[in-house]
């Protein structure tokens, strides 16, 4: 058998179309969701992805405002451009491009931002909120997952899923949403011991390591469900994800390309997470105004 492929191209257009309407109707408010970009460095891949997330803030009406800033910049500056856009009414979600230099905090960083408009999903709050399934955002890469699972009518419910990859980014998270959906969750590492074992007996297999193929047929169960949130780029200039594509298509029942799979839909989710922020503080202002002045 070959495996259906997942296209993420094809789930993040349909999601386009809704996102773009609700942008619309925000307009018709006179309201514009607004993205503000702190990027640091001049690191290619980074400038790279916050290009693409500018032109598609353009597409849907989403206000795109980067701020670049040189790798030297202080820890208590960086801290105050955020506590400015905290301030600023008109920008609703926050994101900090990673990685960040060394000498920088992340984790202060991560945790000045406004929880109402950490649209990334990285806020502590918003971390620990997922664990009750109440988090205001989720973190976009597997809140995408999620929506091509979804859409491929793709069945979480009592399955057993093997999240291969720890991070406070994917692998955290993807495990509580899964745990959420009814799953059987293990989380492994790229360093679990007979991970094999772990892989060959799971419905849903989500690789995020950052291992070029990692995963080969031989560690997938017959007609599993294969999701490859890894990017690697090899030494002939193209790229690859953790799972050895070509030959666990041939024995999967859903897999994600690298690319094409998992990528498009995380940026469509910051752009969702973006104007849903818009939306709730519209929401908070059409509450005060029925309040009425404060006496």
């Amino acid at each position: 058998m070959s495996a259906n492929i997942i296209d993420g191209n094809l789930v993040a257009r349909k999601l386009r179309t809704e996102l773009k309407l609700r942008a619309d109707l925000l307009a018709e408010t006179w309201i514009q969701p607004g993205l503000a970009v702190i990027l640091v460095g001049n690191d290619p891949a980074s400038s790279v992805y916050v290009r693409n997330k500018a032109k598609t803030c353009g597409e849907l009406g989403i206000r795109s405002e980067v701020f670049n800033f040189p790798s030297d910049i202080s820890q208590d500056m960086l801290l105050r451009q955020i506590q400015d856009l905290n301030a600023n009414p008109e920008i609703h979600g926050i994101l900090v491009q990673l990685p960040l230099p060394g000498h920088i905090q992340l984790e202060e960083v991560i945790a000045a931002i406004a929880i109402e408009k950490d649209v990334d999903g990285f806020h502590p709050c918003n971390v620990g909120a997922l664990v009750t399934g109440h988090a205001l955002f989720r973190p976009c890469t597997p809140f995408g997952v999620m929506k091509m699972m979804a859409e491929y009518a793709i069945p979480i419910q009592g399955q057993h899923a093997v999240v291969v990859g720890r991070s406070n980014i994917v692998g955290k998270p993807m495990a509580l949403m899964l745990l959420e959906k009814g799953a059987t969750v293990t989380i492994c590492t790229s360093k679990t011991r007979d991970l094999v074992h772990h892989t060959r007996h799971a419905d849903i297999v989500v690789m995020a390591t950052g291992k070029a193929n990692l995963l080969t047929a031989e560690m997938v169960m017959e007609g599993a469900t294969v999701i490859d949130v890894g990017i690697n780029r090899m030494a002939d200039g193209k790229l690859c994800g953790d799972v050895a594509f070509a030959a666990v298509k041939e024995k999967a029942g859903h897999i994600t390309p690298v690319p094409g799979g998992v990528g498009p839909m995380t940026i469509m989710m910051l752009m969702n997470n973006t104007i849903e922020a818009a939306e709730r503080a519209k929401t908070g202002m059409q509450s005060i105004a029925r309040r009425g002045p404060v006496q």
